[in-house]
């Protein structure tokens, strides 16, 4: 009887130093994962209108009495503009989805912003 309260007294500062170091580690976890979600940058969807924006600019092109060259550099400068616009409304966890590709949900549509963004590349003022 002498041994095995022995026994458990020695098992029983142990299973308390685990039981300490369990909890210690679950909490360290806990708290690195609720860290990671607080500080990762919510992912926002939005669409644009490309192929519609860019329609737009090449008919306008068209229709400008310019010389074919030169409506060509214009249209070249533009969708270059666009392309980069479109990559620089790609940061920060943000997704730019054509238009055309989303079937179904309610989601923004960014085509304004874009166009702001490609007359800024541009160097002109956008159209309203």
């Amino acid at each position: 009887m002498a041994d095995a309260r022995r026994l458990q007294s020695f098992n029983r500062p142990l299973a308390l130093r685990l039981g300490g170091v369990l909890l210690t580690v679950s909490i360290l976890l806990w708290g690195a994962w609720v860290s990671r979600e607080v500080a990762r940058p919510r992912e926002q969807i939005v669409t644009v209108r490309l192929a519609e924006t860019i329609a737009r600019f090449v008919d306008a092109e068209a229709r400008a009495a310019r010389d074919p060259e030169v409506g060509q550099a214009r249209t070249l400068a533009y969708l270059k503009a666009a392309e980069a616009a479109v990559q620089d409304m790609g940061k920060n966890g943000r997704v730019v989805l054509v238009a055309e590709a989303v079937l179904a949900g309610e989601v923004p549509d960014a085509t304004a912003e874009l166009e702001q963004r490609i007359a800024a590349r541009l160097g002109r003022e956008p159209k309203p």
